[in-house]
């Protein structure tokens, strides 16, 4: 489930996935745990017998989310399933404790946030900053700062596997039906450091992800996705991956969804200019679209 979860995760993050969304809106839509499940069900093509990777229905459970599964054996009673599986669980919130942690580390690296900012907001920060320094004096300031996100996942690790043991001891559960069946979630922080890491993500969305140096190219990033979709919906032989036409019977629009989804930022980018950049010569900083679209697009470079 670890390994395979960002599967399908499109270009240009949560951004690419709302234009991706929007796109397919009048064909069944676009969410990143069904493609992941897309992904290892159809998409990969390992064996001469079947498409896929003949995955458990175990890890596909843990994929989907709350999704239904189409195709494989069902568990009985999967309709009175509220809750994924604790390997489902733990995966979510270790996913999450992992990027907050790795995104602060990137809004130090780049000067988009302080730590001196970081002490005013987010009592969690304060609470490893402590913890070092209690510990460890006098270090390099890099290995410090490295240090105290290290104390802040450790800290964060702890709390979960010591109210999930709690959890899973007062619900009575006694087996893997019994979690799915439960009511609430198993895997949870404390209600302490549920507030403390809802302060850190808001902290977060406020001034790393909704910063304009980082929000603002990722806005006109997902813009490419707009007329490349279009642009393969009438050349599909343009296409250039052997896993959007695997399964007969699929979507023009699913086709071409697949196949840009599956792309990189970077890929995105090189495709787009590839396709809709008439000369590197152009004086002004524009890109031709084929005639056919009659529209025009700004240089990406």
């Amino acid at each position: 489930i670890a390994l395979a979860h960002d599967l399908g995760h499109s270009p240009f993050g949560h951004k690419g996935e709302e234009a991706l969304n929007e796109l397919m809106k009048d064909h069944g839509g676009f969410e990143h745990n069904v493609q992941s499940l897309r992904v290892v069900d159809e998409l990969e093509q390992k064996y001469p017998g079947f498409p896929g990777l003949n995955l458990t229905w175990e890890t596909r459970e843990g994929l989907a989310k709350h999704h239904d599964l189409a195709g494989g054996a069902q568990p009985a009673a999967t309709q009175d399933f509220k809750q994924p599986s604790l390997e489902a669980q733990v995966a979510d919130l270790a996913d999450e404790i992992a990027y907050y942690s790795h995104d602060l580390d990137d809004g130090f690296e780049y000067g988009l946030i302080s730590e001196a900012h970081l002490k005013q907001h987010v009592e969690i920060w304060n609470a490893a900053c402590e913890k070092v320094a209690s510990s460890c004096d006098n270090l390099p300031h890099e290995a410090r700062r490295y240090f105290t996100i290290r104390c802040l996942i450790d800290s964060l690790v702890k709390d979960v596997v010591c109210t999930t043991e709690a959890r899973v001891r007062e619900s009575g559960v006694e087996n893997a039906l019994d979690v799915r069946k439960h009511p609430d979630k198993l895997v949870h922080y404390s209600d302490k450091f549920k507030l403390w890491n809802a302060e850190l993500r808001a902290y977060l969305y406020q001034n790393l992800y909704y910063n304009p140096e980082v929000h603002g190219p990722g806005i006109k990033a997902v813009r490419l996705l707009v007329p490349l979709f279009q642009y393969f919906l009438k050349h599909p032989e343009e296409m250039r991956s052997p896993q959007t036409n695997i399964r007969p019977g699929l979507s023009d629009h699913r086709a071409v969804c697949d196949y840009l989804a599956g792309m990189t930022d970077r890929s995105i980018m090189k495709e787009y200019h590839r396709l809709f950049v008439a000369s590197e010569d152009d004086e002004n900083g524009q890109a031709t679209v084929p005639a056919e679209q009659g529209i025009s697009y700004q240089r990406v470079d």
